[in-house]
């Protein structure tokens, strides 16, 4: 059988082909619902298929949008990469994912080869964006969105939710159950020193305990993002003479080691120990105890990240357009922090 055309369909619609390729690219200029109506029917009766890659070669750009996430494994980048998903899904653009793994190396594989695909922009969450990492940026004609973290190296737009301020709302909550002070679960020395949202929940901790008067001299304990090594972190942490009365994790995913920890080692949560998280991951609300953690609005996000990715969609805030989205944070309270 002989492969179908867009000449076909434009002489089966009686119309041009420039036509057919605006309706089935929306654009770029506008066609009278009826002929729509037409060549949409041919399109069905015939079975035409789009050749996608030459639209691509022709256009220099794909349907496609190109996202890195540190790691895709963890429950945040999971739910942050179906969001990105969904949105780019209702601008009828798919999402491709890779996982640095949180190696400088393979993010700037991913960069080059994404840009190589000459995708319709990248959604890019990086932990310490390196100068190679830039200059790929940089020598490629893409739109690139910061999304959960904005790296110092490059000054691009950035969708973010407010990190100090939702790691200062469960700080303070914890204080005003009377604990007389909260411990913090933090990075690791490689997290970076400024941009990284890690970094601004341990800000955020830290100004919520000077605020109420308490030292944090030697309250703050470093562990990797993931719950297994937090989980061994605070084995050692929960069974040593100075256990803490309550702990701040600046990740759900370090929370849920942390409430392991505290099961094995039979310690009461919250009667023995009150434990807050930072993400609200789905996985927070089945915990047992049900984890008191800080919220964002990922599918807001998500939305942002993608529009911003197709569109010039930066809001103009006096004479300057804004590059930065804040979304703000908000507390779930459950019972793992001593609520009812």
């Amino acid at each position: 059988m002989a492969k179908v055309t867009r000449d076909d369909v434009a002489r089966l619609a009686g119309t041009s082909t420039a036509v057919v390729s605006y309706v089935i690219n929306n654009g770029p200029r506008p066609v009278a619902p009826a002929t729509r109506e037409r060549v949409l029917a041919a399109i069905k009766e015939l079975g035409y298929r789009p050749d996608r890659v030459a639209q691509a070669m022709a256009s220099r750009r794909t349907d496609l949008i190109g996202m890195i996430v540190p790691d895709a494994r963890q429950p945040f980048f999971a739910e942050m990469s179906h969001a990105v998903e969904q949105a780019a899904a209702e601008r009828g653009k798919m999402v491709l994912v890779g996982n640095s793994d949180y190696l400088h190396e393979r993010e700037v594989h991913y960069l080059r080869a994404f840009l190589g695909m000459r995708v319709s922009g990248l959604i890019l969450v990086s932990q310490g964006l390196t100068a190679q990492a830039a200059a790929e940026i940089d020598a490629w004609d893409a739109r690139v969105v910061l999304l959960h973290e904005r790296p110092e190296a490059i000054d691009d737009v950035a969708v973010v939710t407010d990190d100090i301020g939702g790691a200062q709302l469960a700080t303070r909550h914890l204080l005003e159950h009377g604990y007389e002070y909260v411990a913090c679960l933090g990075g690791t020395e490689d997290t970076p020193l400024t941009g990284d949202p890690v970094t601004d929940h341990v800000e955020g901790w830290r100004r919520a305990m000077q605020e109420a008067g308490h030292s944090t001299e030697g309250r703050l304990f470093q562990s990797p993002f993931n719950r297994y090594d937090a989980y061994q972190i605070a084995l050692g942490l929960l069974a040593g003479p100075d256990r803490p009365p309550a702990i701040f994790c600046a990740t759900d995913d370090q929370a849920i080691g942390v409430l392991r920890a505290a099961r094995e080692l039979r310690l009461d949560v919250p009667g023995d120990l009150a434990v807050a998280g930072f993400d609200d991951v789905k996985e927070a609300a089945l915990t047992d105890p049900p984890l008191t953690t800080v919220a964002s609005d990922r599918p807001a996000m998500a939305r942002a990240a993608v529009d911003l990715v197709l569109d010039d969609g930066l809001r103009v805030v006096g004479s300057r357009r804004e590059r930065l989205r804040q979304f703000p944070s908000r507390l779930t309270v459950r019972r793992s922090c001593g609520c009812d």
